[in-house]
């Protein structure tokens, strides 16, 4: 597990997915990056897209929220 404690942290390879869930109240996620951000360069995949198969531990009666741009993205074909 990942904390402000153990100082850990972990590589996203350039064009790699990501997602994470937090279960706690509050979160901070910081980003290292190798180059400005540009939005047009921007892609994602939706957090239940079937052909990926994630199994997110969300808890009964949770309810997620995900940003704008999150919800909008298209399943994989």
């Amino acid at each position: 597990m990942l904390s402000a404690e153990n100082k850990k942290q972990f590589l996203i390879p350039a064009g790699f997915a990501h997602g994470f869930l937090v279960l706690s109240k509050r979160a901070e996620f910081c980003y290292k990056v190798t180059d400005f951000f540009h939005p047009d360069d921007e892609g994602g995949i939706p957090w239940d897209d079937p052909k990926i198969g994630v199994e997110w531990p969300i808890p009964p009666g949770m309810t997620l929220q995900l940003s704008e741009k999150d919800k909008h993205w298209e399943y994989l074909k």
